[in-house]
This record gives structure tokens, C-alpha cells and sequence, in this order.
């Protein structure tokens, strides 16, 4: 790691992780090479490696600050409301997730092949931000649904994070994966976000 001020090791990994986010809007997660990511940055590739050591490090760091942002929201949810019906929460925690479309897309990505691939110190932070978001659901959820007991939480929290890894695949279509479902012969409903995640929390609370 690149041995320099507190600031300029923020800054520098910042940069780096915004020309990642940046590239990774219109690329794939296999065109995204470290020199691609260096040719967006204002420094060489190899002062990269001062910071993270693969490309899978520095989309973990992604992942991690997608995370954070969305403990953000969860937070906001929490603090700005003293009462919600089930409804409303299903609809808070929903819009909430149609706002991070990163966070989606790279839940819809190989997770184990970027944490195999990234130092333990960084995979760690990467899991408190993780951790953090599911301390946040079950507070929504003690607070705003009294009812539950703590098994219930954690029967909510292991089936609403499995189901957030299919969110994106089954609301971000191509023209190509339209055609292909239509000559397939499958008569699909396409949702939002908003839509396919508020279904699926409903269901999960009881509405």
C-alpha cells in the first residue's frame, strides 16, 4: 500500500474507484482491464497497484461504497420516521433499492471470484459495509414491525438478500435478451425495481 498522507491515499483511491463506476456503466465486468481503468484516471496504471492490487479489489471497493450509500437511505428510513404501516416500509425499503441500480448490478455479478480475488483487509471492510445493511433491516424492521419475533427477522433477512442477487438480471433487459425471450415463446412480465422488489417485500411482511 502506498505509504503517503491519509488524504491523498482517499483521494487517489476515490479517483480511481470513479473511473471503475464510470467505465463499468457501459462496459462488462470482463472488458474492465487495469488499464482501462488507469486510461480514466489522472495518474499511470502502475500507481494503481499503490492501492489495490487486482481490478477485483477495486470493484469490492465499488460493491463496498454501493453499500454504504444504501445503509445511507436505510438510516434516513429510520431516523425520519417515527411510525410506518408494513406498506409503507415495503415501499420505503423499495425505492430505496430502485435508487442503487449499481448496488444491483454488481450483486448480480460472480461475488466469489472478486472476494477470492481481494486482500482480507479490504474483503473485511467490504463485509462490514454488507454486515451494516443487514443491522439497518432488522432495526426497520423491530421498529416498524413489532410483531415479528427475531426468528422472523432473520427469516426476512436470508430470504429478501438472496432475492436482491436476481433483481437486476430480471429488471435490466437487452433488445437481444427480449428477442430471444419472444422466439423462445416466453411470455414474460417485465417490472421495475420498484415494482418487483415492493411485491416481494409484501409478501415477506404480510401486507
Amino acid at each position: 500500500m502506498f505509504k503517503g498522507t491519509a488524504d491523498l491515499i482517499t483521494q487517489r483511491r476515490e479517483e480511481i474507484i470513479n473511473a471503475c463506476e464510470q467505465l463499468y456503466r457501459t462496459m462488462s465486468f470482463r472488458e474492465i482491464t487495469l488499464k482501462e481503468i488507469g486510461n480514466t484516471t489522472s495518474f499511470s496504471r502502475p500507481t494503481i497497484y499503490n492501492y489495490f492490487q487486482t481490478k477485483e479489489e477495486i470493484f469490492l471497493a465499488l460493491f463496498q461504497r454501493e453499500y454504504e450509500r444504501w445503509n445511507e437511505n436505510l438510516t434516513a428510513i429510520l431516523e425520519e420516521n417515527e411510525t410506518l404501516s408494513k406498506a409503507e416500509l415495503a415501499d420505503r425499503i423499495a425505492v430505496s433499492l430502485a435508487g442503487r441500480e449499481q448496488l444491483l448490478k454488481l450483486l448480480s455479478m460472480n461475488i466469489y471470484d472478486m472476494e477470492a480475488n481481494s486482500r482480507q483487509e479490504l474483503l473485511t471492510a467490504f463485509k462490514r459495509a454488507y454486515g451494516r445493511s443487514m443491522e439497518l433491516v432488522s432495526a426497520l424492521l423491530r421498529k416498524y414491525c413489532p410483531d415479528m419475533t427475531a426468528a422472523d427477522i432473520q427469516n426476512f433477512i436470508y430470504t429478501f438478500y438472496p432475492f436482491m442477487f436476481g433483481i437486476y438480471p430480471y429488471t435490466t433487459v437487452t433488445e437481444k435478451q427480449r428477442v430471444a425471450m419472444k422466439e423462445a415463446g416466453i411470455d414474460y412480465v417485465y417490472q421495475t425495481v420498484y415494482e418487483l422488489t415492493y411485491g416481494c417485500l409484501s409478501r415477506l411482511l404480510g401486507v
